[in-house]
């Protein structure tokens, strides 16, 4: 009895649903509407989803492209200022030998000199000091040699015969090399052995 009042019910759904498809039919019949403009209609909404949506993300696209090209100026700018006085600096380098050479070249008291001489050997010896604490304080600094030869940062001139150094070892330093910041102003000119 319980199946038979099962299969009742399932009955009146299915008519009732028929029912309700028929009304639908009817309701769509009266507004005029066939099923080809129906699909017309569907496919321009179609289309012009798909327009936007291409719009859309060209629009994103062009917007991502300006930030990274406003990034990207943001970042240079912020290096031509760090690095504006680089050529300044590089300007100043061969000051930097002429003091040194100055230097070597007057002879102490020891190698014969006079007062006078010592005296003008104090005056160089200062005013290089001078430039040295302040290429310090402007983030200027030698090129290290200590760690041996790196063509990154120097330059072997020549090479030599030497009993005391294993063969690529820098011998002898000919000119300094300077760093302004992290940025070489100019390699050391040097000698390596053989």
């Amino acid at each position: 009895m319980m199946a038979g009042n099962e299969r009742r019910r399932e009955d009146e759904i299915k008519l009732e649903e028929q029912e309700e498809m028929k009304e639908k039919e009817e309701v769509s019949g009266e507004e005029g509407e066939n099923p080809s403009e129906i699909s017309e209609e569907e496919s321009e909404l179609k289309k012009c989803k798909e327009e936007l949506q291409a719009c859309e993300d060209k629009y994103l696209r062009m917007h991502a492209e300006f930030e990274n090209i406003k990034k990207r100026m943001e970042r240079e700018k912020e290096k031509s200022v760090a690095y504006a006085q680089e050529q300044f600096a590089r300007d100043l380098l061969p000051v930097m030998d002429s003091l040194e050479l100055a230097l070597a070249s007057i002879p102490t008291p020891d190698e014969g000199g006079d007062e006078h001489l010592a005296k003008l050997r104090e005056g160089v010896q200062l005013t290089l000091d001078q430039f040295v604490k302040t290429f310090e304080k402007h983030h200027i600094k030698v090129v290290d040699i200590v760690e041996g030869f790196d063509p990154n940062f120097h330059d072997a001139v020549m090479q030599v015969e030497s009993d005391k150094h294993k063969s690529g070892q820098i011998v002898q330093v000919l000119q300094k090399g300077y760093m302004y910041k992290d940025r070489l102003l100019r390699p050391a000119m040097v000698s390596v052995a053989k």
